[in-house]
């Protein structure tokens, strides 16, 4: 499955992702690179439990 996710860059420095299609489905964290892999697992989460 494929989902579109919207990442953003807060004003504390923290890039904070989301899938609109899943709506609770965020994460963030400082580093870029983290962050996809936090949003992979974000996703995997969110579709057990839906």
């Amino acid at each position: 499955m494929l989902f579109d996710v919207v990442v953003e860059k807060d004003s504390a420095g923290y890039f904070v992702a989301s899938v609109p299609a899943l709506p609770g489905c965020h994460t963030q964290t400082k580093a870029l690179d983290e962050l996809m892999e936090r949003m992979r697992e974000a996703i995997e989460l969110c579709l057990e439990i839906s």
